[in-house]
């Protein structure tokens, strides 16, 4: 007997990106979504277009260069929104524009000041002019999981009857119990007239850590879509992990009347590739994805896999793209061969000069470590791209004094816009009298958020990476630097945030295109 498909739409670049620091540049947004194409991901949601100038280039771009997976435009439900999201994704080879506008009742009291006839009319009235651009519309009433049910069946109704062929059930806030959801979800495609004309899908958010199970009980309610995002990110406590989702309905064939489409050999690479761009860190015992995923320390659990894998392990390694293949690339290893390992991982070159760059930075890696892994080589080539993306502001040299009973001194230069500026700064440590260093010459006048150091493999001449988030004016930026000195990867890091702080980038406010 056929199974049903399960349809995966992918929000990492659209509502993954609302998680304060996680905002990418137009090159990084394109780089996850060839990521999320090659992992076969049906529909990508590529960004809100009306947001910003960069959103709708991003989505512009997404949309000329991806060729396999719908691309996704989010559009509030007004005309101007819609328009621009129409624009935006017009030149895809499948586009799609996504509409929502809220219906519970706190939402349309307290936030739109509309009357319940009159969100219909705006649903109604929105789906009609997304249909003008294209037969793809998806329609969401926002707070869905709060929503009368009665008032959100006439909703949905008349939205398909408008010309909606998706209909997605955001629970906006988390609150909604997986028994809950799943009844949100079975009483639509029952009470629903015209529901077997749309395809129902979920939109979980993790505020109770319930967005994977919401998400679960729903496809087995009849939704055939799931939203959801690459390690699970998002703004507050993010969306439904894409990796578990599509990972339980694989492993749990027995219980799941479909499957997708994806080839999750792809997953690690998606993952590490959202993670070094946002510089949101995978938690060791994260399902899939994890660190710990498939590590076993237990000595009765080690003897067991040992003798047969199937007694502690449900799923293979494998499958999602964990390898315990070092390969060990050294300093002899020739561009060919480091070409083709990283093709392998999911990392593509825009050029020679590019790849040229990285391959030079691999020697360089390679005279100071034993064993290069490939973790670091994507970090490797994470970075390098960054630095070519932002480059208005570089590193030229860095020299660092600490000892016990002194101050620590950092003497930087800065090359800024092609002009190089020199600054000596002293500190409570090696990074702070860094970061002091660099600010004088910037003068950016930028708030630390946050500062995290990762070790990307183990051993004592691992790389670290460093994630610095900054915030200026309302702002907050992510950046990302890699080094065997901490020191150095720090310094890389504050002022690849820098960079992202001199462009231009600003967005409406996410809580205007939540869902």
């Amino acid at each position: 007997m056929s199974k049903d498909r399960l349809i995966i739409f992918d929000t990492t670049l659209r509502d993954g990106e609302q998680s304060p620091g996680a905002s990418m540049t137009k090159d990084e947004k394109l780089r996850i979504a060839r990521a999320l194409e090659r992992m076969r991901v049906d529909v990508i949601e590529a960004g809100f277009p009306i947001a910003s100038q960069g959103d709708f280039d991003a989505v512009q771009a997404i949309a000329e260069a991806i060729k396999d997976s719908v691309v996704c435009g989010l559009a509030r439900a007004t005309d101007m929104d819609i328009d621009r999201a129409g624009e935006a994704v017009k030149a895809a080879n499948a586009p799609r524009i996504h509409t929502f506008i809220a219906t519970s009742p706190i939402h349309m009291e307290k936030k739109l000041r509309m009357q319940p006839d009159e969100v219909v009319a705006a649903a109604i009235r929105a789906v009609k002019r997304a249909r003008q651009y294209t037969d793809d519309v998806d329609f969401s009433p926002e707070d869905a999981g709060r929503s009368d049910i009665d008032f959100l069946c006439r909703v949905v109704e008349e939205t398909i009857k408008a010309g909606a062929t998706t209909i997605n059930i955001p629970d906006t806030v988390g609150y909604n119990l997986p028994n809950q959801y799943a009844g949100l979800i079975r009483a639509l495609i029952e009470r629903v007239p015209n529901s077997d004309k749309a395809i129902f899908s979920t939109h979980c958010h993790n505020d109770l850590g319930l967005a994977v199970a919401n998400s679960l009980e729903a496809v087995l309610a009849g939704a055939r879509q799931v939203e959801c995002t690459i390690n699970g990110l998002g703004e507050r406590a993010g969306n439904a992990a894409l990796e578990e989702v599509v990972m339980t309905v694989r492993t749990r064939q027995d219980i799941f009347g479909c499957d997708t489409n994806l080839d999750t050999t792809q997953i690690m690479n998606c993952s590490r590739l959202v993670s070094n761009i946002t510089g949101f860190a995978v938690q060791r015992n994260k399902a899939i994805v994890g660190a710990n995923a498939f590590a076993h320390e237990s000595g009765i659990h080690q003897d067991g896999v040992i003798k047969h894998r199937e007694t502690y392990e449900i799923m293979r390694a494998e499958d999602v793209g964990w390898s315990s293949n070092k390969l060990v690339l050294g300093k002899l290893s020739g561009r060919n061969a480091f070409r083709k390992r990283l093709q392998e991982l999911g990392v593509e070159f825009e050029s020679e000069e590019t790849l040229n760059s990285v391959f030079q930075n691999f020697k360089t890696l390679a005279d100071k470590k034993d064993e290069i892994f490939d973790e670091d080589l994507v970090a490797l080539a994470t970075e390098s791209q960054l630095e070519a993306e932002n480059e208005s502001i570089k590193l030229v040299a860095m020299k660092v004094h600490s000892e016990t009973g002194e101050t620590p001194e950092a003497t930087v230069t800065l090359s800024i816009d092609g002009v190089e500026q020199t600054s000596t700064a002293h500190g409570d440590g090696q990074v702070d009298a860094t970061f002091k260093a660099i600010e004088a010459v910037a003068k950016s006048e930028s708030k630390l958020e946050l500062y995290s150091v990762n070790s990307i493999t183990g051993g004592t001449d691992a790389q670290g990476e460093v994630s610095v988030r900054l915030k200026y004016d309302g702002r907050v930026v992510n950046g990302q630097g890699a080094d065997t000195d901490i020191v150095i990867a720090s310094a890389r890091a504050y002022i690849n945030a820098l960079n992202k702080l001199r462009i231009n980038q600003e967005k409406a406010h996410p809580q205007l295109s939540s869902v």
